[in-house]
């Protein structure tokens, strides 16, 4: 009998005992396994943009600008000055009516509200709750919302 005829032997003599062995502490190592891996929990649901109280406070800052801007600077000044303001509004505007589920119609990528869909929009966000300031400039026919 060669060395390996014993180790055979021995292979089979021990067979069933090793596989009953990983059939018994299999699952038990695999739990431990799992609690020393970090848990991927799903993690808490962050919001897609700003809190509505910053849109709201950012909305209301831009309109008294934009109020103050009309009623002060000289027009070659104004103008550019103005543009860049409504666009501001507007996009704060569209933010705010997302985070507010009021129906609204989304912008290209790159281009800016209209001033009637500007006046519409604020209107709407005004019957949502929204608190802002009641002059908005030439948005609407009258000035006020």
């Amino acid at each position: 009998m060669s060395l390996l005829d014993v180790g055979k032997l021995a292979l089979i003599a021990i067979a069933p005992t090793l596989i009953g062995a990983v059939v018994i502490y299999a699952p038990k190592w695999c739990a431990a396994l799992a609690q020393l891996r970090p848990a991927h929990d799903d993690p808490e649901p962050e919001p897609i943009g700003l809190p509505i109280e910053k849109l709201a406070a950012d909305l209301r800052r831009l309109l008294r600008l934009h109020d103050e801007l009309t009623r002060s600077a000289h027009i070659a000044i104004r103008a550019h000055r103005l543009w860049a303001v409504e666009a501001a509004i507007g996009v704060r505007a569209v933010e705010a009516a997302r985070a507010l589920d009021v129906p609204h119609r989304e912008p290209a990528p790159g281009a800016t509200v209209s001033r009637t869909e500007l006046g519409r929009l604020l209107h709407a966000l005004v019957n949502a709750g929204l608190v802002l300031p009641t002059t908005v400039g030439p948005f609407t026919s009258d000035g006020r919302l």
